[in-house]
């Protein structure tokens, strides 16, 4: 292993932290954050080190009814500057647009008139062209630009080369690996971020790694991604995110040596508020069900509705899901 990745006593300055907890963990309670906790975790992120902060998605209101959903499901300018003002800090704020979910011409203004500083955007194999349509307008109107290339864990080896290609040659400064089902073992992740790195060294480009916890390798995941040259690593506060969720910020700002992050501040928004979250109404994280559909590279949705259904015969779940298989 080349030197320049660091040892595990030692950082990487190009690592970039991302919080996605309301993002992520938006898909778990329908974005129905409270003021409080948002600014509360705006900041805590910039007392703790980390480098981005997304605020949630820039979702199409023609397609999704705001009266079903929190505001960070559309993350307007002027809610977001109700928590940052101007955003007088290091931390950068970020959105995630998906293709095909977002009237992107017309809800993403231009970067002058923004305190957004990077937008997100999100695709399948499929959509490749839509998304590099996409990461050229936001970075014509002065973003940064990173692409989220989802259900990768589905696509097989030429498809995926090819969709890589197109990526990198595009304005986007980061693609990130995706673990969507959390389908993937560290060995696959390391294969992966080799593969995707070798890509992106061409066009000087980074890549990110977004790991969910299916299996309990969103964690071991996203330090292997970063061991093997991942610079921008995603994380939500106690892992909060759709199904199993995510990788856990308290972990990963405990694993980085960077001493600019400190773990203290997550520590106390972990006890004033993720603690109640997770006696509430919305769950999250690491279960039976979450482990069969991610070992099968399965959507997690079965296991979702599983759960909310208060479910507890898993080997008929089990056997369902090899019958869909």
């Amino acid at each position: 292993m080349d030197n320049t990745f660091g040892t595990i006593v030692s950082y990487r300055p190009d690592i970039k932290v991302v919080d996605a907890t309301l993002r992520d963990g938006g898909l778990v309670n329908n974005f129905g954050f409270t003021t409080e906790f948002v600014k509360d975790l705006y900041k805590t992120n910039i007392a703790a080190g980390v480098d981005y902060m997304e605020f949630g998605y820039k979702a199409s209101k023609e397609i999704f009814d705001p009266k079903d959903f929190g505001k960070w499901k559309f993350s307007n300018e002027d809610d977001i500057r109700e928590i940052v003002g101007d955003n007088d800090s290091d931390l950068k704020i970020c959105v995630m647009a998906d293709v095909g979910r977002t009237d992107y011409k017309k809800d993403i203004i231009n970067k002058e008139d923004s305190v957004i500083d990077m937008i997100r955007v999100a695709t399948y194999i499929h959509q490749i062209p839509t998304a590099i349509d996409m990461i050229s307008d936001a970075k014509e109107k002065g973003y940064e630009v990173t692409v989220n290339l989802m259900a990768v864990s589905k696509v097989d080896d030429e498809n995926l080369d090819n969709g890589l290609e197109l990526l990198v040659q595009s304005d986007a400064d980061c693609i990130y690996l995706v673990d969507s089902f959390g389908a993937f073992y560290p060995e696959q992740v390391r294969r992966l971020t080799a593969r995707y790195m070798a890509a992106a060294a061409k066009y000087g480009k980074k890549i990110g790694i977004h790991a969910h916890n299916n299996q309990q390798l969103a964690f071991a995941n996203t330090i292997e991604a970063a061991i093997n040259g991942a610079s921008y690593l995603d994380a939500t506060m106690s892992g909060m995110g759709r199904g199993a969720g995510n990788c856990y910020m308290e972990q990963l700002l405990s694993f980085l040596r960077n001493p600019k992050y400190n773990l203290l501040p997550v520590m106390n928004f972990v006890e004033k508020h993720m603690n109640k979250l997770k006696e509430g109404p919305d769950k999250w994280g690491f279960d039976l069900p979450y482990l069969l559909t991610g070992v099968l590279n399965s959507h997690p949705s079965s296991a979702i509705k599983c759960i909310k259904e208060g479910r507890t015969d898993y080997s008929k779940f089990y056997q369902e899901l090899l019958d869909m298989e």
